[in-house]
């Protein structure tokens, strides 16, 4: 029994063939005409069905029209289309009748090979050209507009299913109707990417809508590039040339910062390396011992410019991590910031905007190849994002919650007292920047700025621990025996982090090369902390705040946090252990507060 209504019984039916691969076209015309079917079909299509002895009609028999301008005009006619838009309506049928147009029920129909042809060594923009199909994609386009009523394959592989279902019901079932469309539709988007993609490359300019990369994630990955499938790019780059890890670092450093910005009201800097902050602040005041720890305090002007303190505590909280790494700055770069980063090592930066002495300095900087970048600062991006992962695109809502004060306002800890503001910029500043941290994450901040991040682990306790670790060696640095420590004038910065790390971690090299190292950047060499010295130290760090990306599955999370000297812990619920999680948070003096949004980010 047919399933396309009574319109279908009272006429014979017609399928318009045009197809360039013509993988199973004889068995699929077969099977049409065993079905009582009209076969119109256009150029090659028509040849190949007569040559095989099936009786075909060419398109031009209903269209009156032959074939023009070298095969380049076939199908386009209104007879054709209206045949194929039209549905079952009386205004439609009376439309066709007075115009003497038959309706069209079945489109068989795939594309000049393009993507074949752009694939080809030294292929020139004429060549590409033509191969790019009008009728096809027309004809494809307005019978998967109508599935209602009309089927169209696009696809070969799927003949066999759609005889075997015309065989059996002696019509094609909505639901395969709909799928057929769905790929058709696919088909086209497809082809229509791959067009504007060749010609991006050949008519976009590099930097306005397009920007050819040296290579993608490693040097065997070519060619790479970034671009916008509609509009420009949201940046400018005015020094240097981005490659493929620089933007995913800058793409997703930016709105870490421009977020700090909205929620804090104050200017927020990042660090970033492979992906994830290895730092993030807010322009907090520096004392004069964090100014030494962070080697900022011979910077002429730092106490006047909230960027460059921002910047100063994202680069200095984990020096060892942000060595070579990308900077985020939410407001315009300034002297003090410029001179901060000429003399550190670092990829590029990313900002709204330079005052002409700082770009001055940064495009000096690598030999003027330091890469910057300027963001567009009203740029919002759409509302999904997809990427594409082993050939299969994933597609999703972007993570556009907003982090505010409010957010930490479902306080678990019985008889605790409201948050300070200190307590509420830290746990903000953490907690955005797990929203673009690679998961799982656990974050802790103090000052305004994070101070120990863990990121990508398998376990979260392992995040928790690494971070801590890092809270921990941030601290040690501040220790009046490190500020004391008397470098030779040779020493570089990078070697002096090195050399502090190792002290305040506890792995001062005992013998061998590594030992004649360490102690030849001092001019006096320090003996290490001793188990006393280190645990009268770390029991005066207090105030730290902490976030998590998602729940806390064991209350040694809390433990951990509580040895480097956290009070305040925020993290989503969902747990069977959160009532756990949280009893040992009170039993550690530490305040719980549960935030309602998981942040994972990959």
């Amino acid at each position: 029994m047919s399933t396309e209504g009574e319109t279908v019984e009272q006429r014979p039916r017609t399928a318009i063939l045009s197809v360039y691969d013509k993988t199973g076209l004889l068995d699929l015309t077969k099977g049409l005409r065993d079905n009582g079917i009209r076969l119109l079909a256009s150029g090659g299509t028509a040849r190949m069905i007569r040559e095989a002895g099936f009786d075909v009609e060419d398109v031009s028999a209903i269209t009156h029209a032959p074939e023009m301008l070298g095969g380049r005009v076939k199908t386009l006619h209104p007879t054709v289309h209206a045949g194929i838009l039209a549905r079952d309506l009386e205004s439609d049928d009376r439309d066709l009748q007075e115009q003497g147009i038959d309706k069209v029920d079945f489109v068989v129909c795939n594309l000049y090979p393009f993507k074949e042809t752009i694939n080809k060594i030294n292929v020139t923009i004429e060549e590409a050209v033509e191969e790019i199909d009008i009728g096809g994609v027309t004809l494809i386009r307005a019978a998967a507009k109508n599935h209602s009523r009309v089927t169209i394959l696009s696809d070969p592989r799927d003949y066999p299913a759609f005889l075997e279902e015309l065989h059996s019901q002696g019509g094609v079932q909505e639901s395969s109707r709909k799928q057929y469309a769905l790929k058709a539709f696919e088909h086209t988007a497809d082809y229509d990417a791959a067009i504007s993609e060749f010609f991006r490359k050949k008519y976009a300019g590099n930097g306005v809508q397009q920007l050819t990369l040296r290579y993608g994630a490693n040097p065997h990955q070519k060619p790479a590039q970034a671009y916008t499938p509609l509009g420009n790019l949201p940046f400018k780059v005015l020094a240097g040339a981005p490659g493929y890890i620089n933007l995913l670092d800058a793409l997703n450093a930016w709105p870490l910062v421009k977020e700090l910005k909205q929620s804090l009201g104050l200017p927020a800097a990042a660090s970033f390396k492979h992906v994830s902050p290895a730092g993030a602040a807010v322009g907090v005041p520096l004392s004069d011992v964090e100014k030494k720890v962070y080697f900022v305090d011979d910077i002429v002007g730092i106490d006047e410019s909230k960027v460059a303190t921002a910047y100063a505590r994202a680069r200095g909280a984990d020096r060892m991590s942000s060595f070579g790494d990308w900077i985020a700055i939410s407001d315009e770069v300034d002297l003090p910031t410029a001179k901060i980063i000429n003399r550190e090592v670092s990829d590029g930066i990313i900002a709204p905007g330079y005052t002409p002495e700082a770009l001055q300095i940064l495009k000096a900087k690598k030999g003027g190849k330091y890469t910057i970048l300027e963001i567009d600062e009203s740029y919002i991006p759409g509302p999904v994002e997809t990427r594409t992962v082993y050939g299969v695109t994933l597609s999703q809502q972007r993570n556009d919650v907003k982090i505010t004060s409010r957010t930490f306002s479902n306080i678990h800890t019985p008889n605790a007292e409201p948050l300070p503001e200190s307590a509420l910029i830290d746990l903000t500043v953490a907690t955005i920047a797990l929203k673009f941290t690679q998961s799982n994450s656990v974050c802790y901040a103090k000052n305004g700025m994070v101070v120990g991040l863990g990121a990508g682990q398998q376990s979260r306790i392992h995040c928790t621990r690494l971070a801590g670790d890092k809270v921990d060696n941030w601290w040690m640095r501040q220790n009046p025996r490190v500020l004391a420590l008397k470098w030779k004038k040779s020493t570089k910065r990078p070697e002096k982090s090195n050399a502090i790390d190792l002290l305040v971690t506890g792995q001062i090299p005992e013998d061998g090369p590594e030992k004649v190292a360490f102690e030849g950047v001092f001019e006096e060499v320090p003996e290490a902390f001793s188990k006393e010295e280190r645990k009268e130290w770390m029991a005066q760090l207090d105030g730290v705040a902490c976030s998590s990306d998602a729940f806390f599955p064991f209350s040694d999370n809390v433990y951990r946090a509580a040895k480097s000297g956290v009070k305040y812990l925020a993290a989503p619920g969902g747990s069977v252990n959160d009532k756990v999680v949280q009893d040992a948070a009170e039993q550690c003096g530490i305040t719980f507060v549960e935030q309602s949004t998981r942040l994972f980010h990959h």
